[in-house]
């Protein structure tokens, strides 16, 4: 590789921000989503997500059903550019019951927003959102949505942040009254308010904290100069010092407030966002840390998703670059079964329109047309890498369980298909039993069985039944330690599908009854 080509890898790599938005339903994540690719230029008018009757759907909803609920299910993919960097925004389902396929696109970002609804404050799904995002110690910036309406006081939000979520935070801008007093935020950066008019037009009047000029009380009522000067001095002196160290640890949230819907403080906040993220970092692999700077391709694959494109029966598995170049029709080996395999049919993606990407680099996200070949997880190298595989993502253990077949005995060969691409997709878990061979699908939320019923009739013409199961954790078992008396009407043996046993118990107390009576056997949370 010569020295301009190694230049140019380096500055492609530090021009990317790959990212997720995680929040609870209805935050406002999705019209975030909306209003940052509207900055990028993607879209020319943003389809609000409340405005179903104009048959108007937001960008990133591409699955029939996420376009009649209103909801986020899976997680899709954006690229864009914005002041000379690469933009890769994943967007992560906002509905309660959703699914393991979340929790691993988490691992494919270097950064997250996180959008809290100023009304409400930190809602039950953003606390498990941010554990995932925590435990990997990925930056985390948030903003604290809808002040054009009356919520929660700023400090309290603050406080809640620190004590709900246990991560120290920092008040980048600061609001200026809130619903329909709302006259706008202060920058603590810049030294400037940010003037709101309700019009998507935003205006900038420079003020220092204390010295009102008469500009600034032409723009801000000057009842509220106060109020804001005492809470600005109360910042510097009771809150948390700014740390860029902290954001990059992520121990440290930089706080932005705005109104996504009304389009206000979204750009002054994506342009500081640019600021304080970072670029993609080295990631673990059975070989140490892998650079993003080292001039063989490598990457991993995250998602699976078939029927993207209904007319085409196809499946597209999604893949993080994490080093060298990608480009269209190289050569990769998959370190799992040793297969060799040219990249000749590559994406990128706006939702569910897509186009030929010819080259991408670290921290893109690219789709390769999948025949079956793939599994989630999967490590692919370039030529020249040397043989390693990135570390595994991680399974969630289900909390819910059902048996499922095809309500004709005719579709069978489809039941077949069907549940088998899903399976692949990581939609749902599947387990058999080992006697009758009876198919359980296991669910991380209630949502994920709809999904699947959904997909089942919609893609494969099968139209299924569910006879809900009363157990609720799943726990992995060695073969040498099962014995046929562990099992009774509240412990039951079933296998996964690599044929891994695995016990389904009733609940926590039958379980504790189990550990006490069998202590010397493991059992295990994921495989």
């Amino acid at each position: 590789m010569s020295q301009e080509e190694k230049k140019d890898q380096q500055e492609q790599v530090e021009s990317r921000r790959t990212f997720a938005i995680i929040s609870h339903p209805d935050a406002g994540k999705t019209t975030l989503t909306e209003k940052l690719l509207l900055l990028g230029g993607m879209i020319r008018s943003a389809g609000t997500v409340k405005g179903r009757k104009t048959g108007k759907y937001a960008t990133s909803d591409w699955m029939e059903i996420e376009k009649q609920r209103g909801i986020s299910v899976t997680s899709s993919v954006m690229q864009f550019s914005y002041r000379d960097h690469h933009i890769n925004i994943v967007d992560t389902p906002g509905h309660q019951d959703f699914s393991e396929d979340t929790y691993r696109t988490l691992t494919a970002v270097d950064s997250a927003v996180m959008v809290i609804d100023g009304t409400k404050g930190i809602e039950e799904q953003t606390i498990k959102l941010f554990k995932v995002c925590s435990m990997r110690g990925i930056p985390i910036l948030t903003f604290i949505n809808k002040l054009d309406r009356e919520g929660k006081d700023p400090l309290e939000l603050l406080e809640e942040i620190e004590e709900v979520l246990g991560i120290e935070s920092y008040a980048v801008t600061w609001p200026i009254g809130m619903g329909k007093r709302f006259q706008g935020t202060y920058d603590r950066f810049q030294k400037k308010i940010e003037v709101y008019r309700g019009n998507e037009e935003s205006h900038f009047v420079h003020f220092d904290g204390t010295n009102v000029t008469e500009e600034v009380t032409e723009y801000v009522d000057a009842g509220f100069l106060p109020t804001l000067a005492d809470e600005l001095a109360l910042l510097d002196e009771a809150g948390n010092d700014f740390s860029m160290e902290k954001v990059k640890q992520g121990k440290l949230t930089p706080v932005f407030f705005g109104s996504a819907i009304a389009n206000f403080g979204v750009q002054s906040f994506f342009d500081e966002f640019l600021e304080l993220t970072l670029p993609p970092q080295p990631r673990e692999s059975s070989n140490g840390e892998i650079n993003p700077a080292d001039p063989n391709f490598s990457g991993f694959i995250f998602k699976i998703q078939a029927n993207m494109n209904p007319a085409h029966r196809d499946r597209i598995a999604f893949v993080r670059v994490c080093s060298g170049k990608f480009e269209r029709g190289m050569n990769v080996q998959l370190p799992r079964t040793g297969r060799k395999i040219k990249l000749s049919q590559s994406h990128q993606f706006l939702a569910s329109s897509r186009e030929t990407v010819e080259e991408a680099y670290a921290g893109d996200i690219i789709g390769l047309y999948d025949s079956g070949t793939y599994q989630i997880g999967d490590t692919i190298l370039g030529e020249g890498a040397t043989n390693f595989q990135f570390n595994a993502l991680p399974t969630f253990p289900p909390e819910l369980f059902a048996k499922v077949r095809a309500k004709h005995a005719l579709k069978g060969k489809h039941f077949e298909k069907g549940i088998t691409q899903l399976v692949q997709e990581g939609a749902v878990q599947l387990y058999r039993t080992p006697y009758f061979g009876d198919y359980i699908l296991g669910a991380v939320g209630e949502l994920q069985f709809q999904v699947f019923e959904y997909r089942m009739k919609n893609e494969y013409g099968v139209d299924i039944e569910f006879q809900r199961m009363r157990h609720e954790a799943a726990k992995w078992i060695k073969k040498e330690d099962f014995q046929d008396k562990m099992t009774d009407s509240r412990v039951m043996l079933v296998e996964d599908r690599y044929e891994n046993p695995v016990l389904l118990f009733e609940n926590d107390f039958v379980l504790r009854m189990f550990q006490e009576k069998y202590p010397s056997v493991e059992l295990r949370s994921t495989f």
